[in-house]
């Protein structure tokens, strides 16, 4: 469900404005997060890594409805009540992409088995939109397992109104005893300032903390 802003009651109303009327601004960090209690659930849960770290993120934003404010196709501002994720799937065969979409389940044996099924099912078709049908109440997620970076920049030639945030994973890599996973989270001003964007990266390194 899409819920309308009311703007004129809309206590972010100038923030707004001035983001993306005035000055239209995204910015983007990046951090690493501490997985090693994923890796850890990982090994004796036998699960794969890659939708434990969809699931996390998808936690995070849902709980928060900066980061599930959008225009709809009708150029409405509003918030989704739900976000579902929309990740990338890597072809080795040939080195090729495509996005595929998977239903939101707050309970993680729920939602890895949603992952699977979709893997199973669509993760062998090429294109761009391997699962067809993608919802309009989805948020980008990519993964670059093969460099580990400390710095991850889109840089979109659009019209600037695009909302939700997008998400981009590197390589984990140990450092002493941990295991850290450099991520980029790309997000615009008009919506959330660095300071939601902060409790979200500790929310996300919370949850991540609390799968055990």
């Amino acid at each position: 469900m899409f819920k309308l802003i009311d703007k004129d009651t809309w206590k972010r109303k100038p923030y707004f404005d001035h983001y993306f009327s005035q000055i239209r601004c995204t910015y983007s960090i990046t951090v690493n997060i501490d997985i090693s209690g994923i890796i850890a659930f990982k090994n004796k849960s036998r699960s794969k890594l890659y939708p434990l770290l969809i699931y996390v993120l998808t936690k995070a934003v849902n709980n928060h409805e900066e980061f599930r404010t959008a225009i709809n196709d009708k150029g409405e501002l509003g918030v989704w009540d739900t976000l579902l994720p929309c990740y990338t799937v890597f072809h080795e065969e040939n080195e090729t992409f495509s996005n595929l979409w998977t239903e939101w389940n707050d309970d993680l044996i729920a939602f890895l088995s949603n992952y699977e099924q979709d893997i199973e099912m669509f993760g062998g078709n090429y294109g761009i939109d391997a699962k067809p049908d993608t919802p309009a109440n989805t948020f980008p997620i990519s993964s670059l397992p093969w460099a580990t970076f400390t710095g991850f920049n889109l840089n979109i030639f659009a019209d600037g109104t695009y909302l939700l945030p997008i998400f981009t994973y590197g390589k984990y890599f140990q450092q002493d005893d941990k295991y850290l996973i450099p991520l980029s989270i790309q997000v615009h001003h008009a919506v959330c300032d660095g300071f939601h964007v902060s409790r979200l990266i500790n929310e996300i390194q919370q949850i991540c903390n609390d799968i055990r």
